[in-house]
Order: C-alpha cells, then structure tokens, then sequence
C-alpha cells in the first residue's frame, strides 16, 4: 500500500493506521454528540414552533450527509492530519498561493474559541438548575472563571487525552440514554404530537432556516476522521464509511431524544426550558434523579471544553510550522513544550464568546465558517478533480455532482437564514484576515508579492 500521507518535519512513523471503521465511528460520533442537544431542542422547538422541530433534526442530517461526501472524497484521496487545511492548501495554490489555507486557520481561531463558548454557556445554563436566581453579572462570571480553569489546567504539557475522551464518551451515551427512557417512561403522545394548525404555513420556510442552523451545529463533528487521517486504516473504505454511518446513527439519535422530550411537557414549555435535560428527568423521576442527571450534564459540557480547546490550540501551531500561518503561533512554551500562544488566543476569544446568546455564538461560528470552509471545499473538490486528474482518488463521491450541489444549496440557505450581527461580526473578522494576510505575505515575500509556489505533495508521494 503506497503511503500518501503529508509530509510532516516529525517522523511520519509517530503515527499508526490503526483506527478502522466502527471506531472511527466512535470517534465522530463522540465529537457529534456532546452537550449539544441537551442545549438546543428548546431553542429548535422555538425556532420551528412546534414538535415539527423533528424537520430540523432531519434537514441537518441530509446537509450532514451531502457535506460528508465532499469531505469523504477529500479525505480519502489525501488522509492526512489537518483536514481543510490539506485540501485547501492543496487545491488554491495554483492560483492564490497560501491565501486559502491562511484564512482558514485565521477563521478557526475564532470559530473554534466559539464552539467552546457554547460548551460555557450550556454548562452554566445546566447549573442554574440549582441556582435559580443567578443574576445576569454571577452567569457571566461563572463563565469568565469555567474559561480561565479550562485554560490554566491545559497550560501544561498534555500527553493524552484518550481516558478523558473515553469518559466523555461514556457520560454522553449515559446521559442521553438517561433523558430518552426518562421521557419514554412518561410520555403522553398527545403533548409529542401536538402539532400547530398552521405547521406549514408561511412562516415554516422561515424557521425552517432558524432550525437548520441549529440543527447542523448538533452534527458538527461528523468530519472528525478526516482531520486524523494519518491513523485511518484503508482511509478509501474508513473515511466515507465513518461520516455516513455517523450521521445516521446520530439523527436516529436526536429523533428519538427529541420525541422523547415532546412527550414529557407542552411544547411551548420545552421550548422556554434552559435546562431540558433536568426538566424531563424531574417530570418523570423527581428531582434528586433530575440532580444527577443535570451533574453528568454539566460534566459533559467541561470535558468537551476541555478537549476542544486542546485539540483546537494545535491548529494554528501546525499551520505556522508548515510556514502558513503568523509564525508566533508556532512557538512552543519554553519550559512545557505546548502551543501556549495559540491557547491563550482562544482562550480569551472562549471568554468573550460566553457574553453572547447561545443562538448568536450558534449563528457567527457557522457564518464564520460557511464562506472559507463549505463553500470552499466544494470548491476544491471541483477544483483537485480538474487540476490533479490522476490523483489516486479510493472514494470518489457517489452521484457527483448531485452531493455538491445539495451541500452548496443547503450552505447557502444556512448562511441567509444566519442573524444579521452574526453575518457582520464573522464579514470584518474575515476581511480582517485579508488585511492581516497581506502584511504577512509582503513580510514573507510570498503570493501576491511573489510567484505562487506549487507542489503537488499527494501526486509527487504516489
């Protein structure tokens, strides 16, 4: 089997394809399933109006699925470790040079400080369960003070993050098992079926929209093989079998915990909760059960921060080795030997992000990202398809280029139906990194101010 893997100037031998097809899918349904729904079915129920709130579940998995498949193709052709990084570098650099990798990296410094800051906001939302009353200054504190142990307890060399994975893991398939039969065991279908006289009227489309956005947030993580392609084995069958089996699983998953919810209260109750999780387990098994529960919960929610924000600090770290990124994000701690610059970067953005609304910091990290990331890999994938024709491509899209198309489609609906500060705030910080790429590229002398640089890596290594 030829070896394809990216170059990197550590020892390729410092990885092992080890990990195949279920627990590859372990691993993205791990990152898929955190505290997300526990957070976002009110905000989905509010946003589609009713128990219809299932439609959202169901249009994020097919965007999930369409976008899964460009990922696949990509992945398989080129496995390994940095994701869009490696596809975007790969495939823009005939024309616009480093350009596309950098505002990539520059996108995720703030896209992912965000997806943190939902972890913070959704933990401390779960803590008000037994403190009712907490005023707005106590919330947002409680959040600056969950960051800042967050990041003092990853100032540290970090070897492994497995057993702390594995316990995620667990607490997540414990508590949403827990939520389901406490739903079940008390579910009135009369409340779960309860659907709105005018559920397809006009306003559906509209928050149909609103819903997608949440819903695709809550498959985030689908993608997870394709940033650890390096230790996939037969990446050509691990790859595309990994996101697609994923996301099924997880959307048969969210159903039934979201009909299981609807069953337990009015929707217009479930939709105003802060903490749904608690109020289910409390309807049906009182409150010292609802207690426990609302405790898994909030452990969920830190451990995800956590190993977020580890996985997270190392991004920018790889892409300034590799000379693609502000080189200051490439020092290592003097005395610990870890990303500290990089960590403190997203540390402070995590800290600010928890000021906002959780569907504002929903809406700006999927508009960040939409532009530079969705749209610009299918983009790549079009593009790789016509400029490196002889790549050796193990997975090639099914039906292409019908996936493209519905993945675009369903993009551009999720990027129009985003809040218009979110729009704005993820437009300067992308025109920022314009500006902030130009005078890194003239310091550097590379594109624009210099002849593009062109290497094929996944051809010259076949």
């Amino acid at each position: 089997m030829q070896d394809s893997r990216k170059p990197q100037p550590v020892s390729d031998s410092a990885f092992h394809r080890s990990i195949g097809l279920f627990s590859g899918t372990a691993i993205n349904m791990t990152q898929m399933c955190g505290i997300g729904p526990f957070i976002t079915i009110p905000i989905m129920v509010a946003a589609m109006g009713g128990p219809q709130a299932i439609i959202g579940w169901i249009a994020g998995a097919i965007l999930a699925m369409a976008d899964g498949l460009v990922w696949a193709e990509l992945g398989a052709a080129m496995p390994g470790s940095g994701g869009t990084y490696v596809y975007l570098r790969e495939a823009f650099q005939y024309r616009t040079g480093k350009l596309m990798p950098f505002l990539f990296i520059w996108t995720m410094l703030l896209a992912i400080p965000l997806l943190m800051s939902t972890g913070i906001i959704g933990m401390v939302e779960y803590l008000e369960f037994f403190f009712p009353h907490l005023g707005w200054w106590p919330v947002h504190l409680i959040g600056l003070a969950s960051t800042a142990i967050v990041t003092w307890l990853l100032y540290r060399r970090i070897e492994s993050v497995r057993a702390i994975t594995i316990a995620l893991w667990v607490i997540m398939l414990v508590s949403v098992a827990g939520v389901a039969a406490a739903g079940f065991s008390h579910f009135n279908a009369s409340f779960a079926f309860a659907y709105p006289s005018n559920t397809f009227g006009g306003h559906f489309f509209v928050g149909l929209g609103a819903g997608l956005v949440i819903g695709i947030y809550d498959y985030l993580g689908y993608n997870t093989t394709a940033y650890i392609g390096d230790e996939l084995r037969d990446p050509g069958r691990t790859m595309p079998g990994s996101i697609i089996v994923s996301v099924i699983a997880m959307m048969f998953i969210y159903l039934l915990l979201n009909i299981s919810v609807l069953g337990v209260a009015p929707w217009q109750e479930i939709a105003q909760s802060k903490s749904v999780a608690s109020l289910v387990v409390e309807h049906s098994w009182g409150h010292v059960a609802a207690a426990v529960m609302t405790v898994l919960i909030i452990v969920t929610a830190f451990a995800s921060v956590f190993t977020g924000l580890l996985g997270g600090s190392r991004v920018p770290f790889e892409a300034a080795q590799d000379k693609v990124f502000l080189s200051v994000f490439g020092h290592l701690h003097a005395r610990h030997g870890f990303p500290h610059v990089a960590l403190l970067t997203m540390g402070v953005v995590t800290a600010i992000g928890t000021f906002f609304d959780l569907t504002e910091v929903i809406n700006m990290l999927l508009a960040a990202t939409i532009i530079v990331q969705s749209f610009a890999q299918i983009a790549a994938l079009i593009v790789l398809r016509k400029r490196q024709p002889n790549l050796q491509r193990p997975y090639k899209q099914w039906l292409y280029p019908v996936p493209c198309i519905i993945a675009l489609v369903g993009w551009v609906y999720v990027y129009v139906s985003a809040s218009t500060l979110s729009l704005v705030l993820s437009g300067l910080w992308i025109l920022a990194g314009l500006v902030v790429f130009a005078v890194w590229a003239r310091v550097n002398q590379s594109w624009p101010f210099a002849p593009v640089e062109i290497r094929e890596t996944y051809l010259e290594r076949q």
